[in-house]
């Protein structure tokens, strides 16, 4: 780890004891500025602030691994691959009916 990275975690720590001490609007307004913030509570990490839109960017990549994984899984265990004519055959759908369906993608 170099001393940069080292900077950062040191930076990114904020004791309990600043929240006892009625410190946590200024502790969420640090978060928005700098990043995410580790709460150490008897020396040990209790929690991670960050802001809702790391939250929810990190959760979206999440999911988007979980969804690649779980499609990847699928593609190595499939043999057989049927060609849409068939799958539409299969399930007893017409290009006609297809064709009448109006759909809405959104952005």
């Amino acid at each position: 780890m170099n001393e940069m990275s080292v900077l950062n975690v040191m930076k990114s720590i904020v004791p309990i004891t600043r929240f006892n001490k009625g410190e946590a609007s200024r502790i969420f307004e640090e978060v928005q500025a700098g990043g995410p913030k580790i709460v150490m509570k008897n020396n040990r990490p209790a929690c991670v602030l960050m802001s809702p839109e790391k939250y929810e960017s990190l959760m979206e990549m999440l999911s988007d691994y979980i969804l690649q994984e779980e499609a990847e899984r699928r593609l190595a265990g499939s043999e057989e691959t049927l060609s849409q004519n068939e799958v539409m055959k299969s399930l007893g759908i017409t290009q006609a009916e297809l064709d009448d369906v109006d759909v809405e993608i959104e952005e």
